[in-house]
């Protein structure tokens, strides 16, 4: 491969400029001789004159590769991917630009890819960002612990910090719906572990709460942990997601591990559906490795969850994988609604408990909070504790707080659940197949 080479196909081009094969070559040859620009030139002109040609867009692909334009090999190899004609070679590079590009979820899906193909595959770079590394929670020493952590129970469960609660469902405005639900399927059980042991029943189990935002969901949770006075493990996302390929699924075990230590336990998933996304909207890999985890560790397969109780908490139960509705996971899912007249008092009462008041009707403050949520009562005490605290501020002494000033409030709030009903309502008209949305509909009628 030489210069004589060169010149012998540009003589036949400038007799044959038209013949795409021998374009090709030429490119080909420039490339091998790194002249890049040229190189990328003849494929130009082929694309030019054939837009489908895939051999020009590999050539392309390679020299945007090695130019660091990492965003163009990407859309190149995915329309090769797209119409199938994709070869390893340009999984290899897109995978490497998606991993420099820091994009390591969409890389873990080609590489998968890759490895499915040829199980024998080996590329250092690749291997040491994607490839899962092992790990098993019996050895003595585990370096690779979730968050960095070596492995002693003392401090790893001191990290997700636990508590008792101090509350429970005396402290809890109306719900009584829910209460009795929750009661039924888990305070019961713990209540009477021996008559459930005669029939082969384990306590423990999961619920799922679901409705507008701001309802009580995470308040009826911690509640209920109080109640059967256990341990109260709030987990929020980022302490599951990790951007490191196979990390997530490592915390998403370490977590249940830290729940089965310190039973009786409440594990309380918030915004569950973050973490349980319906598996055939994902485009990666990853996700998808999350969410069977977090099957596997609630089915308990390997592990026992006796004593531990699981409640997930989601404002959207459309977007949660179907699977996590199966016997023995979320079996039982509760609408927590807005509260009702009664309860909105008793919430109210316990807002505004030990705090100057001054002849409050309950009754007349919630003739003006049609469609509230307990989240949209504390803003209005809120809104309304901030207006004499102004008059405060220039006296020195505390006003107490009147009917007049939380109606004059909830004219400055206005209800946060009407957007989220308008969407539930479509979902349980038009996709509700499995009734799981009628306590949605009863409601709204």
């Amino acid at each position: 491969m030489n210069n004589n080479d060169i010149e012998s196909l540009k003589e036949a081009l400038e007799n044959s400029p038209d013949n795409i094969p021998l374009r090709l070559m030429l490119a080909d040859k420039y490339f091998h001789l790194n002249q890049i620009e040229t190189s990328e030139l003849e494929y130009q002109t082929v694309l030019d004159m054939d837009k489908n040609n895939i051999r020009a867009k590999e050539g392309l692909a390679e020299i945007y590769f090695r130019r660091g334009k990492y965003s163009a090999v990407i859309v190149i190899v995915e329309e090769l991917i797209n119409r199938q004609k994709v070869t390893e070679r340009m999984l290899v590079i897109c995978a490497k630009s998606l991993v420099r590009q820091k994009s390591l979820e969409e890389a873990q899906d080609i590489y998968e890819k890759i490895i499915n193909h040829n199980p024998d595959f080996e590329d250092k770079e690749l291997d040491e960002n994607l490839r899962m590394p092992s790990f098993n929670y019996e050895d003595d020493e585990f370096e690779d612990m979730p968050f960095g952590m070596e492995y002693d129970n003392e401090v790893d469960d001191k990290y997700y910090l636990m508590e008792k609660p101090d509350i429970s469902f005396k402290d809890v405005g109306g719900m009584d719906h829910v209460k009795k639900e929750i009661d039924l399927k888990i305070i019961k059980p713990l209540e009477n572990a021996d008559l459930y042991a005669a029939y082969g029943k384990k306590t423990g189990g999961g619920i799922l709460l679901y409705g507008p935002p701001g309802c009580g969901k995470t308040y009826i949770a911690k509640a209920t942990a109080g109640q059967i006075k256990a341990n109260f493990i709030n987990v929020g996302i980022s302490d599951i997601l990790d951007m490191w390929i196979g990390r997530s699924e490592k915390n998403m075990q370490y977590t249940f591990e830290v729940a089965r230590r310190n039973t009786p336990c409440v594990l309380f998933f918030d915004e569950v559906d973050a973490l349980g996304a319906s598996r055939s909207d994902m485009k990666n890999s990853s996700g998808r490795h999350v969410i069977n985890q977090f099957l596997s560790e609630l089915d308990g397969i390997e592990n026992s969850n006796e004593n531990i109780l699981v409640i997930g908490a989601t404002n959207a139960p459309w977007h949660l994988d179907p699977a996590f509705r199966r016997p023995g996971r979320f079996d039982r899912i509760i609408f927590v609604p807005p509260p009702d007249d009664v309860s909105k008092i008793k919430i109210l009462e316990l807002l505004l408990k030990n705090k100057p008041i001054e002849n409050i009707d309950y009754n007349k403050v919630v003739e003006h909070t049609k469609n509230y949520s307990g989240a949209d009562l504390q803003a209005i005490v809120d809104i309304a504790i901030e207006e004499k605290l102004t008059i405060a501020f220039q006296t020195g002494i505390p006003v107490p707080l009147t009917t007049k000033d939380l109606i004059a409030a909830t004219k400055k709030h206005h209800a946060s659940t009407k957007e989220w009903f308008n969407t539930a309502k479509n979902y349980a008209l038009f996709a509700n197949e499995s009734g799981i949305y009628d306590e949605i509909l009863k409601y709204v009628k």
